[in-house]
Formats: structure tokens, C-alpha cells, sequence
């Protein structure tokens, strides 16, 4: 039977010769998973053998591994804002990119005590609302989305990161079933145009939800319906945020012009790329 140390370096070698990038942080993400491990444990005891249940457990992720799922998903997890994540086939990972939404958002808030009310349309896990229910404590939140399962997942990640209290959620086409006013509007919607969805990489492309990067013919159909329900929803001096891709910045100054919408902010994430369009009625 093989020791925690021996299956560690045979799956970093397994992964290291398919071509992975990041074999070495894989294996020890998928193994410290399987065995159900923290860290120091696989430091301070790495000649303990595996069980014959850890060896098909770890078996079967190396497998998912080598069909090109995300570590993230084979695991289940993944943190966000520093706070983690349960996933499901309904939800996107959470990317780091994404924090630069709630980093904005925080940043434009001129009293993080008050008791804002936010909404989240196409909420998927949940991250974005939580992270922002975490850092502020009278705060009140409504997740949308259109699958259920993305819903229950959201509930779920609300409930264990102690914000649940002060959150629903709801199945809703956007804004169909939403009445204002809110505080503050925050999405991370669809923004890949339909077509360059079967180019993008195959982790990505065979493992994410196609309702949550499917953005319309040119990508920015989801935000010509949040533009034109922000009028609607937000309250006076409200904030809308949401992320968009790399080259979509000036695509959204123009639908925030013909909105009636002021451009406060177009943030950056850890990249460069513009990431996040903050906007308020004008």
C-alpha cells in the first residue's frame, strides 16, 4: 500500500507527464481531498499508508483530472473572499477576477453600517452576495438566478458562511419578478457571445454551465436588461457593479450613456484587464 508521500509524487508525475500547467498544486489539492486532509497532516505524517478507500477515492479524481475537470470541481469547493464555496454543476467556479466586484462595490459604500439592501441577479454559489453580507453587518441581500440548482447551492453557501439569516433567494428571468428599491445591484453576468463559447478551453467549455457564460450573439445581452431595469431598482445615490470581460469597457460606457446611467468607476483586476463597471443614475 502505497504512503501518503509515494501517492502524492506518483500523482504529480501522473498529472506532470498529460501536460498539466499546475501539476505539482493539483495533485496535492486532490490528494489532501481525498484522504480529507489539512495540510500540516500530509507534512507531519506523510509515511501514513492510504486506506484501500482513499486509494479508489484518490483513483477516480485522478481520473476526473485527466478528463479536464477543474480541480475545483472534482473537490466540491472552492474559497472566495476567504471564505469557501460549495459547488455544483449549476454554478461557475468563483474566480479571483470576481472579487474585483465586491472590491468595488465596498470601496463606493459611504457607510458600510448601514442597512443596505442588495440584489445579485445570476448569483449562481452565492459568492458575490455573501462575500458582500460578510463584510457588511446590517446588510440585507436577494439572490437571482434561473436554475434551482444554482439556487440551493447559494442557500447552502449563505447558510454555512453564517449570512443566511439575512438573505433569500429566487428563481427569476433577471428582473421579471424583482421590485426595488435596492442599495446596491451587483452581477456577474453571461458576457461570452454565444459564438466563441465552443473556442474556449475545454475546463471551461465542457465543465461550466452554458447558462452562466452564454451572454447572447455579441455577449451583452444581459447587460442591456440590467441597464435598462437600473432606473427601476436602484434607490436614490444606489450603486449597480458588475463584472464584465477584458475587452467589454467600452461596450458598457456606451449602454450606461444611453441608460441614463454615470460611470463611477471601470476597476482592474490582479491582471490589468478591466474587470468590474460600477454605475449610478445619473
Amino acid at each position: 500500500m502505497k504512503t501518503r508521500a509515494q501517492a502524492l509524487a506518483e500523482l504529480r508525475r501522473t498529472l506532470n507527464e498529460a501536460g498539466f500547467e499546475t501539476a505539482a498544486l493539483d495533485a496535492r489539492l486532490l490528494l489532501l481531498t481525498a484522504l480529507g486532509i489539512p495540510a500540516t497532516t500530509l507534512v507531519t505524517h506523510p509515511d501514513t499508508p492510504l486506506s484501500a478507500e482513499e486509494s479508489e477515492t484518490l483513483a477516480s479524481f485522478t481520473r476526473r483530472r485527466l478528463n479536464h475537470e477543474p480541480v475545483a470541481r472534482i473537490a466540491g469547493i472552492r474559497e472566495f473572499w476567504g471564505l469557501p464555496f460549495r459547488l455544483s454543476p449549476e454554478t461557475l467556479v468563483p474566480r479571483p477576477d470576481t472579487e474585483t466586484v465586491v472590491e468595488t462595490a465596498l470601496d463606493l459604500l459611504s457607510d458600510r453600517q448601514a442597512p443596505l439592501r442588495i440584489v445579485d441577479f445570476g448569483t449562481g454559489s452565492g459568492c458575490i452576495l455573501v462575500a458582500l453580507l460578510h463584510e457588511l453587518p446590517r446588510a440585507t441581500g436577494l439572490g437571482i438566478d434561473l436554475s434551482p440548482g444554482a439556487l440551493a447551492t447559494a442557500r447552502t453557501n449563505a447558510d454555512e458562511n453564517g449570512v443566511g439569516e439575512r438573505c433569500h433567494f429566487a428563481l427569476s428571468r433577471w428582473a421579471d419578478a424583482v421590485s426595488g428599491p435596492f442599495d446596491l445591484i451587483v452581477s456577474n453576468p453571461p458576457y461570452i457571445a454565444s459564438g466563441v463559447i465552443p473556442t474556449l478551453d475545454e475546463e471551461v467549455r465542457e465543465h461550466d454551465p452554458r447558462l452562466a457564460l452564454d451572454g447572447g450573439p455579441d455577449g451583452l445581452e444581459p447587460y442591456r436588461i440590467l441597464l435598462s431595469e437600473a432606473g427601476r431598482l436602484l434607490a436614490p445615490g444606489g450603486v449597480l457593479a458588475v463584472e464584465i470581460g477584458y475587452d467589454q469597457a467600452e461596450e458598457l460606457r456606451s449602454l450606461a450613456g444611453s441608460h441614463g446611467l454615470e460611470i463611477l468607476r471601470i476597476a482592474h483586476d490582479l491582471s490589468g484587464n478591466p474587470r468590474c463597471v460600477a454605475m449610478r443614475r445619473s
